[in-house]
């Protein structure tokens, strides 16, 4: 991921502050600003997400998805009043705002190109931000400081001139651990635009049943009052102290039931540790396998992890 190296020289002591005390973590999401006096009712008719039914100020969570109901990107998003602020994953920000713009007739829309966006993870996230909000997001001199919610973990993300102190970074090998025992997954490197949303496991948090309609409504509906989907977003932990490469195969018996996605080692579960769609007829043993090794290993559901 752009911006985000490995590690910053002590990947352990990164992965602990992220989980004990506070770090910053970049290059992982990137927002853009849809601004305009139908900015609302403009998301609220593409995304799954009712955009017009959360209350200003609020954070919820929310999809792109194709016309065939699959998922372009996954979304936080910060409602305001003539504005909306879309956290994307990096590398996927400026994908949506075409999506966006593809949709943009006869509105009074404005669609920002994609920034950085700057984050503190940990129990103690607050100390190097100054203002921050009990929950949702505010605006605090040239910045927008949200609470994104994070299994097991407080998490902050600062959009704009973001002044952030007193707080150590964390690189990639930390940030994954601990976002995969969250079960949090990345578009483009955990799902795509062939993975439909329940397979993602995150359809309640993001999908609203009871609003009007959105690009892909009739797939996502018709699988959640009469489908059933053959994979679901699992945690996998491999049983010995071996980290194997992202893309390596699972295997129950003799047949292939999943790629195994965004591998790190993490400390609290004391093993290595995955993402996967995998199949949900898999069973939870099973084995990881890849050019020149195999490991036994177990599927998990997500959070894997959630104690702060």
């Amino acid at each position: 991921m752009a911006g985000t190296d490995l590690t910053y020289g002590d990947a352990t002591g990164e992965y602990l502050a992220l989980r004990s005390d506070a770090a910053s973590v970049l290059g992982m999401h990137e927002a853009l600003v849809v601004a305009g006096s139908d900015a609302v009712s403009f998301l609220t008719g593409i995304l799954t997400q009712d955009i017009e039914g959360t209350g200003i100020g609020e954070v919820t969570r929310s999809m792109l998805l194709t016309t065939r109901g699959k998922v372009r990107a996954l979304l936080w998003v910060l409602r305001g009043d003539d504005e909306v602020l879309l956290i994307a994953d990096q590398g996927t920000g400026e994908s949506v705002a075409e999506d966006l713009r593809r949709f943009k007739i006869r509105v009074d829309v404005q669609i920002d190109d994609p920034v950085p966006v700057v984050e503190v993870w940990g129990p103690n996230a607050a100390r190097g931000l100054g203002d921050v909000p009990d929950h949702g997001w505010i605006r605090t001199g040239d910045a927008v400081v949200a609470k994104v919610p994070l299994p097991g973990v407080t998490r902050f993300m600062v959009i704009g001139d973001a002044d952030v102190h007193d707080v150590r970074p964390a690189g990639l090998v930390a940030a994954t651990a601990v976002r995969v025992e969250a079960g949090e997954p990345l578009t483009g490197r955990d799902l795509d635009d062939k993975t439909l949303v329940h397979e993602t496991g995150l359809d309640t948090a993001t999908v609203s049943y009871s609003k009007g309609c959105y690009l892909g409504q009739e797939v996502v509906a018709r699988m959640e009052y009469r489908g059933h989907v053959n994979r679901l977003l699992q945690g996998i932990t491999v049983a010995t102290n071996v980290l194997p490469p992202e893309g390596a195969a699972l295997i129950a018996g003799e047949k292939e039931v999943g790629r195994l996605t965004s591998v790190s080692e993490s400390l609290s579960l004391r093993a290595p540790v995955g993402l996967s769609l995998l199949r949900v007829d898999a069973g939870e043993d099973i084995v990881v396998s890849w050019d020149g090794g195999t490991a036994p290993a177990r599927s998990h559901s997500l959070p894997m992890f959630t104690n702060t």
